[in-house]
């Protein structure tokens, strides 16, 4: 039985290393909820992407903090989600301005849900 919880801690924690981005980053950025998603190939020649943010656990939405059209820079705190008892910023990773804000406080969010889009 030892063998059985050794693969379920090790399959926990390098999830994050097989879902590693270009960059060698993991797709959260450092963060604990939201993660990035490029809505367009990288080119040099393209203009600036959109930033899908969406959500890495199950988890109500607590509190809603920006708006679409609010300029944001790397790290300003969009939503708060509540999950056992804890209180998670889902954080942009880059500078911008919110296009898309898909939530509602008091909805529940799952695995992969779209939360933000940051252009």
């Amino acid at each position: 039985m030892p063998w059985l919880a050794a693969l379920f801690f090790r399959a926990f924690f390098l999830r994050d290393f097989f879902a590693m981005g270009t960059k060698g980053k993991a797709p959260s950025g450092g963060s604990m909820i939201g993660y990035r998603h490029r809505a367009h190939p990288n080119h040099e020649e393209d203009p600036p992407m959109a930033e899908e943010i969406r959500a890495e656990m199950v988890a109500n939405v607590w509190k809603v903090v920006k708006a679409a059209g609010d300029e944001v820079t790397e790290g300003d705190t969009l939503v708060i989600l509540e999950s056992m008892k804890m209180e998670i910023p889902v954080v942009s990773e880059s500078d911008g301005t919110v296009a898309q804000i898909a939530v509602n406080e008091g909805d529940v969010v799952q695995e992969g849900d779209l939360i933000a889009v940051v252009e």
